[in-house]
């Protein structure tokens, strides 16, 4: 048969807008990564792979956690990440992405409302598209509009529970979420919280807990801890209480339905989770590059976001990827980031600060910037 028209015509209009994406090997300087400790090429974790590899762990699971997928691994990662993180239990899930999908795919029911910050991530809106609750936007990190938009419902005669969903810190932004406030709003209206710490586990709150440490544990907060950014490996931990562990156990047909993550990566988190927990070292040189950043791109016009997350507004989605483009050939990994990652007319430069830079790197790549932009 001949393929459809459609999809060469689609790619073609991608490419007219300067929206069409391509796979690129990394090369140059790290300022694209999401590996803020630089956990990932690290020692400590190639050695947790091959002590895991010497004592017989599995590289694959060989099915389902319902099946016979579920390992020791498995079960003693999620035991230690509970008691890591504060909470009651925690799932491991195979990516972040998964994880989120499946929260909002599962947890809130017909009669319920989700409420999302109008920036949250991709992976929330797929699993709101699979949910059976409604949702309903609210603007970015204004619990007040959150407040409003309940009271609206309930007054429309909503009688389920209502589900906040917020980042702790936005990953295009690098800004933080009000999280007292939001917690405040959700005791106050019986409602549930849904916390994505992506961009902050490892890097932000004591020991590298998160920005929403001090919810951990209550009966109304469910966080997702990735871990595929600063604790440079990859997977999800879900931390919630442990009825609603068992609920998606039993209702989640994503996780009923997918092969469980390899024994082996659950095995090389443990030791990320160790290795963060004394990682107060790590995080102060991250700090110290965040700042030597914000002074550098401060004299731009650039407003420092305060986190390794640092935005460089653009506005047109050419310029944007022509801009990041010259940087690349100078030997800067900076990627452009475009509608729909972003809203129309908000294209920018995402640099991100970790560990595998240093300050002479991003001086100079400020320099590069002043002359670009």
């Amino acid at each position: 048969m001949t393929l459809p028209d459609f999809y060469r015509d689609d790619l073609r209009r991608l490419e007219q807008a300067s929206r069409r994406r391509t796979l690129a090997p990394r090369s140059g300087r790290d300022f694209s990564s999401n590996d803020y400790l630089g956990l990932a090429r690290s020692e400590q974790l190639r050695e947790a792979a091959i002590a895991a590899l010497r004592r017989g762990v599995d590289l694959g699971s060989g099915g389902s956690r319902l099946l016979r997928g579920n390992t020791a691994e498995h079960e003693t990662l999620e035991a230690e990440a509970a008691r890591f993180f504060g909470s009651e239990a925690a799932l491991f899930i195979a990516t972040g992405f998964a994880a989120n999908s499946l929260l909002f795919a599962t947890l809130p029911q017909p009669d319920d409302l989700i409420l999302y910050d109008a920036l949250v991530h991709a992976s929330a809106h797929e699993g709101m598209r699979l949910s059976r609750a409604p949702g309903e936007s609210f603007a970015h990190n204004d619990a007040n509009a959150a407040e409003d938009a309940i009271r609206r419902w309930r007054r429309a005669g909503g009688t389920g529970t209502p589900w906040i969903a917020i980042e702790t810190l936005y990953s295009m932004d690098g800004d933080r979420a009000p999280i007292v406030d939001f917690a405040a709003l959700a005791e106050r209206m019986d409602a549930m919280l849904l916390v994505d710490e992506a961009h902050a586990v490892g890097v932000h709150g004591p020991e590298g807990r998160g920005l929403a440490a001090a919810l951990r544990g209550r009966e109304n907060v469910v966080v997702l801890a990735t871990c595929g950014k600063a604790l440079g490996c990859e997977g999800a931990l879900i931390l919630l209480p442990a009825n609603l562990r068992d609920f998606i156990v039993n209702r989640g047909r994503s996780f009923i339905f997918s092969t469980a993550p390899s024994p082996l990566i659950a095995a090389i988190v443990r030791e990320s989770l160790a290795i963060i927990e004394q990682a107060d070292d790590r995080r102060a040189r991250l700090q110290a590059l965040v700042v030597r950043a914000s002074r550098a791109v401060a004299p731009l016009g650039i407003a420092p976001s305060g986190s390794q997350v640092q935005p460089v507004p653009i506005g047109d989605d050419a310029r944007a990827m022509e801009i990041a483009a010259a940087l690349q050939a100078r030997g800067f990994d900076v990627r452009g980031i475009r509608p729909p990652t972003v809203p129309d007319g908000t294209a920018r430069l995402r640099v991100s600060i970790t560990l595998n830079t240093d300050d002479q790197a991003i001086d100079e790549l400020a320099t590069a910037l002043g002359e670009l932009l």
